[in-house]
């Protein structure tokens, strides 16, 4: 076996990793009949983390995670969409309890031994008879084959399912991180209308998964923006089963899991961005020359937050200052003299001047399922990355339309 650790993507999602099963299946929540109820199980109990919106008004879900993360106990997480089971009152949170219920009874297992999350239109009840009377099919019918059901039945908005897998390779043998997500609009730091799923089979302590997963957290899902709405649902929780035999215990080994678990949630955030709702092109912003990671962070987060910068990037339109003007108003550190802005991968400013460029090559450029935005911020080493899309007119019709 190879003596350097080596991260290599693989197919699947939250069955990548072994000891995982999943399933998906229509409980009688969508109108369309589509896939509304997910599960993922593991054979044995997993330590879990999770990280959670910002919002003040939020799902009881995330309440009932939350008070239960971290633990050294988890069997199972039970997933609805179609439904937010937001602002539901006192019978939301009984509903969400009663889910837990329902999937720890078919599994023998303690009630909160299953985290819950709920996903869809705000507001209404969630139709609790025929989502238990499904909740014994979707346990027993979970399987290692069953990872792209989970990723479907989570859709909501979606126009496609979203998963990333890794298999890690290190002189204690080989462990897998695997990763399902649902996101598309209502997108905005910290968190999103996203919901995202990550299971690995190697083993960690509590407080050590509990601090990986939020510093990743901090540094994917919390860039990932598509229309600036903080959602009331949004979570990103990880299970860690051990089943691999890899215990990841020492700084080095931490090091390498959170340089796999960031590919995960960094590909899984691409993905998103790039099916955010009516959008024609994934933006990536990537920012280095930070005095700190902080400085990086907000000059990341205003440009891939900007509607100014998003809708000129529909249109084709090389307009640098847009960008200039959200790294103005970031709050973040730059040099004025330092500073260098490249669009499509072409210079378009230095310092706080243009950069003539070739029009038809930008315009080329800009009109790729992918357009990158470079900024060095001229102030020390640190970087960082922030996922986006364009702002479109399908944007509005989808989001007028979305409730009937």
């Amino acid at each position: 076996m190879s003596s350097t650790p080596q991260i290599k993507s693989v197919q699947g999602g939250v069955t990548a990793s072994k000891g995982f099963t999943a399933n998906g299946l229509y409980a009688g929540i969508k109108q369309s009949g589509d896939c509304d109820a997910a599960f993922i199980g593991s054979e044995v109990p997993c330590t879990a983390a999770g990280a959670f919106t910002q919002n003040n008004i939020r799902a009881s879900c995330v309440n009932w995670c939350e008070k239960i993360l971290p633990s050294n106990d988890i069997t199972a997480i039970f997933c609805n969409s179609g439904n937010a089971n937001a602002c539901t009152g006192v019978q939301g949170e009984k509903d969400t309890k009663a889910l837990a219920q329902a999937v720890a009874r078919c599994l023998k297992t303690k009630m909160k031994s299953v985290l819950v999350a709920s996903t869809g239109v705000i507001g209404n009840s969630l139709p609790m008879e025929s989502i238990l009377h499904s909740i014994p099919g979707l346990v027993q019918g979970a399987s290692t084959g069953n990872g792209r059901l989970f990723s479907q039945a989570i859709m909501t908005t979606d126009t496609r399912f979203k998963e990333y897998a890794v298999r890690v390779v290190t002189s204690q043998g080989t462990f897998h991180i695997g990763g399902s997500a649902k996101g598309s609009g209502m997108i905005h730091p910290n968190m999103a209308t996203m919901l995202s799923f990550i299971t690995t089979d190697s083993a960690l302590g509590t407080r050590e998964l509990n601090g990986v997963m939020k510093r990743v957290v901090d540094w994917t899902f919390n860039n990932l923006t598509v229309d600036g709405d903080c959602s009331t649902n949004d979570m990103a929780l990880i299970l860690a089963n051990g089943t691999s035999g890899v215990k990841i215990s020492s700084k080095s080994d931490l090091k390498l899991f959170e340089r796999a678990l960031f590919q995960v949630c960094n590909n899984l955030c691409a993905k998103i961005a790039e099916d955010g709702e009516g959008a024609t092109k994934r933006i990536e912003v990537n920012v280095v020359g930070g005095k700190t990671y902080k400085d990086s962070k907000l000059a990341a987060k205003a440009v891939a937050n900007s509607n100014l910068v998003k809708t000129a990037i529909f249109g084709n339109d090389p307009n640098w200052g847009r960008i200039l003007c959200a790294i103005g108003y970031s709050g973040a550190r730059f040099s004025k003299e330092k500073l260098r802005v490249c669009l499509g991968k072409m210079p378009v400013c230095k310092g706080t001047s243009p950069v003539s460029f070739p029009e038809k090559k930008m315009r080329a450029a800009l009109n790729k399922k992918v357009v990158t935005i470079d900024i060095d911020l001229g102030q020390g080493n640190t970087c960082a990355v922030a996922h986006t899309c364009d702002l479109t007119y399908d944007y509005i019709k989808i989001n007028a339309e979305y409730h009937t």
